[in-house]
């Protein structure tokens, strides 16, 4: 786990509210569920042969012995909260956003912690081709807005519980025959959950599966019409992807339509969002029969491709410099009234020299300083400074309304 300091949050800022903005303008609300769900919502979602229930989720008891668990991702939890609270009833379209921490205890990797943050979208109630291009469209502006050019957009389709069987017992088949080249975990779950080998990362695995059965040669009508309807929505609109037949998701809950962005800038772990459509998920865990679809993106995978921006936290307004403690009441009294209207103001609160706090006004990297003294306490007006210009010009400390019009004008491009 780590911390986030203050010289990264402008970052993380950029792209919480870049989502924001975007996910708003395409029809969605914000919706806020706890961090901690009961153990049952992620083993009936998620799927108990999953490496996530089997061996990476931060389960404990409470004291009334409930098995509670800290959330591993944000689908499961935003369902049961859409259920619990019936939107559905209130609006049987739902389009919802969320974004926060989540846990999972596997080994730390490249831009992943064991509490790492995510943000995601759900669309609910609609099973058309047009919203899953719609999500994907969606994804594609978010990462074109924030400035990362080295993503590419892949696809691929699970399809449906009428047409799945047939492709897991052809991939069971082709697995039967190479078990042995196969990671103990492939070996162990193959029957259960035959699809985790097309995406398992140890090498032997790799190998084992490179002539596997594609999952597209044994898609229904229906699913391959899906498909094909959204990747001619997708062109229709000028966004760009790739078909990757081997794609599979780690998560039961997935159908049809599934789909990564991913990049060559992290090394094999290439994938900075991912999602894909749940047609069924909603009423495995006790609501309503309606379709769904959404994704989640890693935030810090996110800002590690965002490093070289060099973002960085607002630089303050204005310093002011107070000279005992007659100054100090001026210049509190000022610092008060330019925070209260927006102006990000400072001061030294130990009244030390005019050369110490000038210091500490240039480590800031103030854009103005205020200097207060006996002098200007007599007179009744202080030199406002530009600090990297280096003029100033002279302003009655008694009139806020001037000091903060110099300051704001000032700031105006």
């Amino acid at each position: 786990m780590n911390d986030i300091l203050p010289n990264d949050v402008a970052t993380w800022q950029f792209v919480e509210k870049t989502a924001r903005d975007i996910f708003t303008a395409f029809g969605f609300d914000e919706i806020r569920v706890p961090v901690v769900e009961k153990t049952e919502l992620f083993c009936r979602s998620i799927g108990e042969t999953t490496d996530i229930v089997e061996k990476e989720m931060y389960t404990f008891s409470d004291r009334s012995d409930n098995s509670l668990t800290l959330r591993p991702e944000g689908t499961a939890p935003v369902m049961r909260s859409m259920i619990q609270h019936k939107l559905i009833n209130t609006d049987p379209v739902q389009k919802l956003y969320y974004s926060g921490p989540m846990f999972r205890y596997e080994r730390p990797q490249k831009g992943r912690y064991r509490q790492f943050h995510q943000i995601g979208a759900e669309v609910v109630g609609i099973d058309d081709p047009l919203i899953d291009a719609q999500v994907m469209v969606m994804l594609d502006h978010f990462f074109k807005e924030v400035g990362i050019k080295d993503v590419v957009l892949e696809i691929n389709s699970l399809g449906c519980p009428e047409c799945r069987p047939d492709y897991r017992d052809a991939l069971i088949a082709f697995l039967e025959q190479r078990l042995e080249t196969l990671c103990s975990d492939c070996q162990r779950r193959f029957r259960q959950n035959p699809l985790r080998a097309l995406d398992c990362k140890v090498p032997g695995c790799k190998e084992a599966t490179a002539g596997a059965p594609i999952v597209l040669d044994h898609l229904c009508a229906g699913c391959d019409e899906h498909f094909s309807q959204v990747c001619t929505h997708l062109q229709n609109v000028d966004v760009s992807f790739n078909i990757n037949p081997r794609m599979v998701r780690g998560l039961d809950y997935y159908t049809k339509t599934t789909f990564e962005m991913v990049t060559g800038s992290l090394g094999s772990q290439n994938a900075v969002a991912a999602g894909g459509r749940y047609d069924g998920l909603v009423e495995k865990l006790g609501g309503p029969k309606v379709p769904g679809i959404g994704f989640a993106m890693g935030v810090e995978r996110l800002v590690l491709l965002l490093s070289e921006l060099n973002l960085t936290n607002a630089q303050p307004d204005i310093f002011i410099a107070a000279l005992g403690k007659d100054a100090q009441q001026i210049g509190f009294k000022l610092l008060t009234s330019l925070q209260r209207r927006g102006v990000r103001a400072e001061m030294d609160y130990n009244d030390k020299g005019l050369k110490s706090q000038m210091k500490r006004a240039d480590k800031l990297g103030v854009r103005y300083s205020l200097i207060i003294g006996e002098d200007e306490l007599a007179k009744g007006v202080a030199p406002l400074r530009n600090m990297s210009g280096g003029d100033q010009v002279n302003v009655d400390i008694h009139n806020f309304e001037l000091i903060l019009a110099a300051v704001t004008s000032a700031k105006a491009p």
